[in-house]
């Protein structure tokens, strides 16, 4: 397949990890499912915002994984080969409402993610949530990462924990730390800390990461804004003031948004201008995914003119 001289002129990445379907069960009324799982979401921003990007996931030959393909095809995402099989189902997230709104989360998972090879030209590999702690596809992930780091493209790591799904904290926190030590953007939200390191302020978890490999440190507290470290300055940014649909997404269209700005401007000379620049562009990008419904993160055209507006260095 012929490569154009403008797709071979974009940046490229990788995503792995979990892509599945939410199921909404409502007391009455009928169900509702759509596209998730956070490395979706991730892979679907980065595409928005112009990265030519990969998925490296499972899904199922059924109902569900047509759903997931027609979603991730409709904003340019494109599937690793042999992400669709037929001898397993696509994963499943169901939440049962009950009377007050509340919901109980049943999961029906399938991550034994094979070992795959990091594409030519990968500028960026992403890796995020489950996918990145559950086993056996776990592996996978890791192998991956270490693939990206040998060859010093850029990775990117979210948690994005769940502690229901990995309720021991002291093996989900050690797990989390052996990926963040390969990479170079790390970024975790106050609610990932409460569970992993519940003992720890953002600046010892932040100074623990950046003593790896990891250039990048940012923690988001949803509406609290965010606060972002490198070895040798930090800032906090508050999220502006918004109208909030729902805030479904809005980490993974943030965290898509960092690596897009990354992947641009590079980690290096990250002075308190850049980092606030960094962070005021991450926030639009969620100030934009929370004002409406799903996960549903902008196009680059909804964005500000000459969006990441971000300083030289030492300018």
């Amino acid at each position: 397949m012929s490569t154009s001289s403008t797709e071979s002129a974009r940046p490229h990445a990788v995503v792995a990890g979990e892509a599945l379907v939410d199921i909404v069960v409502p007391t009455s009324g009928s169900q509702e499912r759509a596209p998730g799982g956070s490395p979706l979401n991730v892979a679907v921003g980065l595409s928005r915002l112009g990265i030519d990007t990969v998925l490296v996931t499972e899904l199922g030959d059924d109902e569900n994984g047509r759903l997931v393909e027609a979603h991730v095809r409709d904003s340019g995402v494109r599937l690793s080969p042999g992400a669709v099989a037929a001898d397993r189902p696509t994963s499943t997230a169901t939440a049962r409402l009950d009377t007050t709104g509340a919901a109980t989360y049943d999961f029906d998972l399938h991550w034994g993610l094979a070992p795959v090879v990091l594409p030519e030209g990968t500028d960026a590999l992403h890796v995020g949530s489950l996918g990145a702690l559950l086993r056996p596809g776990r592996d996978a992930v890791l192998d991956l990462v270490e693939q990206a780091a040998r060859r010093e493209s850029l990775v990117s790591y979210d948690p994005n924990a769940r502690p229901g799904l990995t309720p021991d904290a002291a093996r989900a926190w050690f797990d989390v730390k052996e990926v963040a030590a390969s990479a170079d953007l790390v970024k975790m939200s106050d609610e990932d800390l409460e569970f992993l390191a519940p003992d720890h302020s953002p600046a010892e978890v932040a100074k623990l990461v950046l003593a790896q490999r990891t250039r990048l440190f940012v923690m988001t507290r949803g509406g609290g804004g965010a606060v972002a470290f490198t070895e040798h300055a930090s800032v906090e940014a508050a999220s502006g003031r918004v109208h909030v649909v729902d805030t479904v997404g809005a980490g993974d269209s943030f965290m898509a948004a960092l690596v897009a700005i990354a992947l641009e401007h590079g980690l290096d000379d990250l002075d308190e201008p850049r980092l606030t620049a960094y962070l005021a562009a991450a926030h639009e990008v969620g100030a934009v995914t929370v004002s409406r419904r799903g996960a549903d993160p902008p196009r680059r055209d909804e964005l500000a003119a000459g969006w990441p507006d971000v300083p030289r260095p030492g300018a």
